[in-house]
């Protein structure tokens, strides 16, 4: 054994001593206190951490409940319990990246997922707790399961992603497969009328029904609702839901019906065409990706102040006010912005953020950039960052169509390689975590 690994392994048994001690000691006070305490024996021991038997318990407990509803025979429980075991401790070690990588879970996103649980569930937030007190758990309880979850699904996003390359040519490569082209295609929100026709109709019975198509695509072209056209002339089975038939991409449709929809436009409706079934008018109710993705893009520089001990709102938004009134008055934005700037991001080029699409700043920022007509300048106004003044330099309309094919297909490419990437770095985290199993 090398110098380093006798390091090692003294610094490992020395954790394993020290947690030992502590669970001894810990077991010793108790019993001091009161003979009813049970010891609580420590079944793993995981880097700097440990893993209780009563948390083996508790969690075994909850997930053979949710076996027995599921399967009539539940494996050995020295399977179940090997299973579990390396679950807690995969949590322990992924909790401890979390901690030294600083990765925190605010009260505020816990709250929205405990909102989810209750629209999920269609419950209130009191039904909520009885059913936990029912089960001899709490609200506190849940919510620290809650936050471990969260925080390691945030550990595992970022670390994961980072180890994923999709680099230009896998994009390129990716797009030029059936299956790129097939996952990069446009969807379309369908609407279907059909008038049928019996296969062994005659020409007038023929003729008759392609008029009736005539005179709903004439109503519809005058105004008329196609949900309603559809659920009183329909003979498709979505006429009573107004003939919608939901989202599909054309390769999912009868070559006859792709025709049709690749030439409509959002809003409009086809003329009748004939099928096999009797005829057929369709609408393009919406649509997504395909043609040009037209996206207004904002050119804008601002002023940051932030608050501090020194530096409460009211002189931030004041200060602000100055800045403006001396702007409005014919100094420079961009001088001011060098001298006064918070934002070392944007301080040193005047301000200037460079063009802008719709989501890129926070939700404040981006309603006071919509509205603010350009070359004007905003009241001051308070974001997560401090208080800003905003100028909008230049507002234009620009294709997205190619870019946005790209980062689609990047994200498919990403997602795919998700999962194997994801058991590859389980594996590696796994194998250099210190874990001593005393089951």
């Amino acid at each position: 054994m090398s110098k380093n690994q006798n390091n090692l392994h003294s610094v490992r048994m020395g954790w394993k001593v020290l947690l030992g001690g502590m669970v001894l000691l810990t077991s010793q006070l108790g019993l001091a206190q009161s003979n009813a305490v049970s010891l609580d024996r420590v079944v793993a021991i995981v880097d700097k951490d440990v893993v209780l038997e009563s948390e083996l318990n508790d969690r075994k407990a909850s997930i053979m409940e949710r076996l027995r509803g599921q399967y009539q025979q539940l494996p050995p429980e020295d399977v179940l319990n090997k299973q579990i075991l390396e679950q807690l401790i995969l949590e322990r070690i992924e909790l401890g990246m979390a901690e030294r990588y600083e990765i925190k879970v605010d009260e505020a996103e816990i709250d929205q997922a405990i909102g989810r649980i209750l629209q999920k569930n269609q419950i209130t937030l009191a039904s909520l707790e009885a059913d936990l007190n029912a089960q001899g758990l709490t609200l506190d309880g849940l919510r620290k399961q809650l936050r471990n979850e969260l925080t390691i699904s945030h550990l595992q996003q970022g670390l994961v992603n980072s180890r994923i390359k999709i680099t230009d040519q896998d994009i390129n490569n990716f797009l030029a497969s059936s299956d790129g082209k097939y996952a990069t295609s446009p969807d379309f929100h369908i609407g279907h009328i059909l008038i049928a026709v019996s296969s062994s109709a005659d020409e007038a019975a023929v003729k008759e029904a392609e008029d009736k198509a005539n005179e709903v695509y004439q109503k519809l072209q005058g105004g008329a609702d196609f949900s309603q056209m559809a659920i009183s002339y329909s003979n498709d089975q979505a006429a009573l839901q107004g003939g919608d038939i939901g989202w599909r991409k054309l390769a999912q449709l009868p070559e006859l019906f792709g025709n049709q929809m690749a030439n409509l436009v959002v809003g409009q409706v086809s003329k009748p065409f004939r099928s096999g079934a009797g005829f057929h008018i369709l609408k393009n109710i919406e649509q997504r990706g395909g043609g040009e993705q037209l996206v207004e893009q904002t050119h804008a520089r601002h002023i940051l102040v932030k608050t501090s001990e020194i530096m409460d709102d009211a002189q931030a938004r004041q200060k602000l006010l100055g800045l403006k009134s001396r702007i409005e008055k014919g100094e420079d934005f961009a001088a001011l912005a060098r001298e006064h700037s918070e934002d070392t991001g944007s301080m040193l080029s005047g301000g200037d953020l460079g063009w802008s699409t719709p989501g890129m700043f926070v939700p404040e920022f981006e309603e006071a950039m919509k509205n603010t007509s350009i070359g004007n300048i905003s009241r001051p106004f308070k974001s997560q960052f401090g208080w800003h003044i905003l100028q909008v330099m230049e507002r234009r309309k620009e294709d997205m169509s190619d870019k946005m094919k790209r980062n689609q297909a990047a994200n498919v490419l990403r997602s795919r390689r998700f999962d194997e990437e994801f058991q590859l770095w389980l594996t590696q985290i796994r194998e250099e975590a210190y874990v001593e199993i005393k089951l």
